[in-house]
């Protein structure tokens, strides 16, 4: 049953539908174009131009997370992966990613706990899933780590990140997040969340769970765009 199994199952990429590879939805060619984010600022996630860990604009202004860790550039085959996910409900596109993204962590760098960030009650009827909160409990599965699902709560709705530019970005979730509940929260979380743009939202998710009394807050993701990229859209 075993045998069949695997011959009638058998894994078939998600981007181009060759036989899969390592047991995963995604063929050795995929699997070998996957754009690792490797050589970034450890705040940021963004490609250091030179030696060192952190980039100038995080050493002069640095985010309210302390480190954050995105497995990809948001590029083939992550940003046909990604969509899928996100907006098509393709649950295997996010198993695929969650697994990458597990082999991507620094095991030193362990939470205590994962917090997704969340989705607006409206926009979860809409959608019929919260893509990081799949991607946070699978990580929690593979990590062994607590998952604090219900803790961080959007308070408002707000406008679709990928129709507004930066600074519009950032007014459009100013405020948006807040906690549920006042059961003390462990000191050292990490934040789970697809892709970070501008880091707007994850911004606004960090501030308000050190505002809670969390002492530390990382930033987990699939994939960091790049600099004037789009960040992933609906497509019919």
């Amino acid at each position: 049953m075993r045998r069949l199994s695997t011959v009638l199952l058998a894994p078939r990429c998600l981007v181009c539908a060759e036989p899969g590879d390592r047991g995963l939805d995604l063929c050795a060619a995929c699997h070998a174009a996957l754009p690792w984010n490797l050589d970034a600022c450890r705040q940021c996630g963004l490609a250091l131009g030179g030696p060192g860990s952190h980039c100038g604009q995080c050493q002069f202004s640095p985010p309210p997370y302390t480190v954050m860790q995105a497995a990809f550039r948001y590029e083939f085959p992550v940003d046909r992966l990604l969509p899928r996910f996100k907006f098509h409900g393709d649950l295997a596109a996010g198993a695929v990613l969650a697994t990458l993204m597990q082999w991507s962590l620094d095991p030193v760098e362990q939470p205590e706990a994962l917090v997704p960030v969340p989705l607006h009650p409206s926009r979860l009827r809409q959608r019929g899933y919260d893509q990081a909160l799949e991607l946070a409990k699978a990580l929690s599965r593979e990590c062994r780590l607590p998952l604090c699902g219900e803790r961080l709560v959007r308070l408002r709705a707000t406008h679709a990140q990928t129709e507004l530019g930066a600074d519009d970005r950032r007014v459009n979730v100013r405020g948006a997040f807040g906690l549920r509940g006042n059961a003390a929260l462990p000191r050292h979380v990490a934040l789970i969340d697809d892709v970070m743009t501008t880091g707007a939202t994850l911004g606004e998710c960090a501030q308000a769970l050190r505002a809670a009394g969390v002492q530390r807050v990382d930033v987990w993701t699939v994939a960091r765009a790049l600099p004037g990229a789009s960040a992933p859209r609906a497509h019919s």
